[in-house]
C-alpha cells in the first residue's frame, strides 16, 4: 500500500564517488591574428575535442556529459559545446551545456562535471573551454540594431522600403573592448593597480615571467606535452614560448599598464598576450576508467569560488582568489604549505606575485579575510613548475583545462601528491580547487 502521509521522506546519504583525473588534450595555443586567425571556436573546441576522443579511443562512445564554454562568442556560437560534440567524434547522445565565467570558465566546468560524477550522474565526462581574440565578434550599433528589426517587422513593401532607407543614417560597428563593464578600465590597468598597492617590484615580475618561459620550454624538451597536446593548423608548441626568455631581455620592455600611476612595472614581456586556443579534460568514476584500462593521473578533490567588490570595495579586481583558497583550506583541513605543487594563473606576473604577497601578510589576512593569522608563505620552487599562462599564454575559457591537466600529470610523474589550482577571472571572481593522487 503506497504511503499517503504528507510528510515528505528525507532522502538517503549518498556516499560520493571519487573522481578520477583520466587525461587532458588541448591545441597548442597561437597569439591574436596570427596562426587560428581565421578559425573559429567550435572549429577549435572539436579539434581539441576529437584529440581527446582519438587518445582515449572514445570514439562512438556516449558520455555523461560535456561541459565547456568560450568568454568571447559569436550569436553563430549558440550551443556552442553541444554543436562541437556533433561535429567530433562522439556518440551524438552525449549531451553538452555551455557554461561562462570569464577566465575561470574551464576549471568552473571541469568542477561542474566532477560533481555529476561524484554523485553518481555520471560515470564520465569532460569538461573544458575554447577562446579565440582574433575572431572577436563586432557587433552593430544600438540605432542600427533597432532600425534592423523595424524593417523586419515591416508588413508592407512600403513599410520595409521606408525603414531600409533610415540605415544609413544609424549605420554604426561596436568593437568588442577589453575592459571590464563596470569600470570601463582594462584588466591590466586594474591589475597595475594592485601591483601598485602591494608595492610589487619590476624585477620580480619579470623573473616571474622569464621562470615561465624556462619551465614550459624545458617541459616541451623533455617530452612532458607529447600526450596532452595535438598539433593544429601547423602548430605543435604554444606560440607565445620563448625558451630563450631571460629576465635581463624582459627587463629592456617598456610598460605598457599603469603609466599614468606613475612608477610603473606591468609589460607586455610580464603580461599575457591576447590567445587563441581550446582545451579539454576527461573525468570518470573508478570503475570507468578500470573498465577501459585507463590510468589514473590524479583526483579531484574539491573547488571553491568567491568573488569580491571592486567596483566600491578596497579589493582588486583579481584578488578573488586570495578569498577562495582559505575557504578551501579550511573545509579540507589543509594549510597553504600542505601541497607539493601550486599552479597560479599567470594573468599578470604581478597578481601572482601579490597573490602570495596577501596570504604571507597578518594585516591582509585578519583584516580583509577574517582569519587569524597570515596563511603563510610556499615554496616557490613548487610553482608553475611547467611553466604557465605567461609561457603558454591566455585563451580565456581554455586556461583551465590546460591547468588542471598539467598538474594531474605532474602529480602522476611525481609518483603522487597534491596540488593547489588558483585562477583569477574577469568581474572580481576566483575560482579554485585542490587534486591529488
Amino acid at each position: 500500500m503506497a504511503d499517503n502521509s504528507s510528510t515528505p521522506k528525507k532522502p538517503e546519504t549518498r556516499t560520493e564517488r571519487p573522481v578520477a583525473i583520466l587525461g587532458g588534450n588541448r591545441i597548442p595555443f597561437a597569439r591574436q591574428d596570427k596562426a587560428y586567425a581565421k578559425v573559429s571556436n567550435q572549429e577549435m573546441f572539436t579539434a581539441a575535442l576529437d584529440g581527446l576522443v582519438s587518445r582515449f579511443n572514445l570514439q562512438g562512445e556516449q558520455l555523461g556529459m560535456v561541459a565547456g564554454g568560450a568568454v568571447l562568442k559569436h550569436a553563430r556560437d549558440f550551443n556552442l559545446i553541444r554543436e562541437s560534440v556533433l561535429g567530433s567524434a562522439l556518440s551524438p547522445y552525449t549531451p553538452a551545456f555551455d557554461i561562462q565565467q570569464a577566465c575561470g570558465t574551464g576549471l568552473q566546468a571541469i568542477t561542474t562535471v566532477a560533481d555529476g560524477i561524484a554523485r553518481g550522474r555520471y560515470d564520465a565526462a569532460i569538461g573544458g573551454g575554447v577562446d579565440t581574440t582574433s575572431d572577436a565578434p563586432i557587433a552593430v550599433g544600438e540605432g542600427l540594431r533597432r532600425q534592423l528589426l523595424e524593417v523586419n517587422r515591416a508588413r508592407s513593401t512600403k513599410d520595409q522600403i521606408l525603414g531600409a532607407a533610415k540605415l544609413l543614417t544609424k549605420l554604426g560597428i561596436e568593437i568588442p573592448q577589453n575592459g571590464e563593464p563596470r569600470t570601463g578600465m582594462s584588466m591590466g590597468e586594474h591589475a597595475a593597480i594592485t601591483a601598485k598597492e602591494f608595492g610589487i617590484k619590476r624585477a620580480d615580475q619579470d623573473e616571474l615571467a622569464a621562470r615561465s618561459h624556462q619551465n614550459m620550454a624545458a617541459a616541451y624538451d623533455d617530452g612532458f606535452f607529447d600526450d596532452l597536446i595535438t598539433p593544429f593548423m601547423g602548430l605543435t608548441r604554444d606560440q607565445n614560448l620563448r625558451g630563450d626568455s631571460t629576465a635581463e631581455k624582459l627587463a629592456k620592455l617598456k610598460p605598457v599598464f599603469g603609466v599614468s600611476l606613475g612608477d610603473a612595472t606591468m609589460t607586455a614581456g610580464n603580461s599575457t598576450p591576447l590567445t587563441d586556443g581550446a582545451s579539454t579534460v576527461l573525468l570518470g568514476s573508478d570503475e570507468w576508467a578500470a573498465e577501459r584500462g585507463l590510468p589514473v593521473l590524479a583526483y579531484f578533490v574539491d573547488s571553491e569560488t568567491a568573488a569580491v567588490d571592486y567596483v566600491n570595495g578596497p579589493d582588486g579586481l583579481l584578488m578573488a582568489p586570495t578569498y577562495a583558497v582559505p575557504r578551501l583550506l579550511a573545509r579540507n583541513g589543509l594549510t597553504l604549505q600542505d601541497f607539493d605543487f601550486y599552479e597560479i594563473h599567470e594573468a599578470f606576473a604581478s597578481v601572482v606575485l601579490a597573490t602570495l604577497q596577501a596570504w604571507e601578510s597578518e594585516e591582509y589576512c585578519k583584516e580583509r579575510l577574517g582569519l587569524d593569522s597570515a596563511l603563510g608563505s610556499i615554496d616557490r620552487s613548487k610553482l608553475n613548475v611547467n611553466g604557465s599562462s605567461l609561457a603558454a599564454g591566455h585563451p580565456f575559457a581554455a586556461t583551465g583545462g590546460r591547468i588542471v591537466a598539467q598538474a594531474a600529470k605532474q602529480i602522476k610523474e611525481n609518483g603522487g601528491g597534491r596540488a593547489l589550482i588558483s585562477i583569477c577571472a574577469a568581474g572580481g571572481q576566483g575560482v579554485t580547487a585542490i587534486i591529488e593522487g
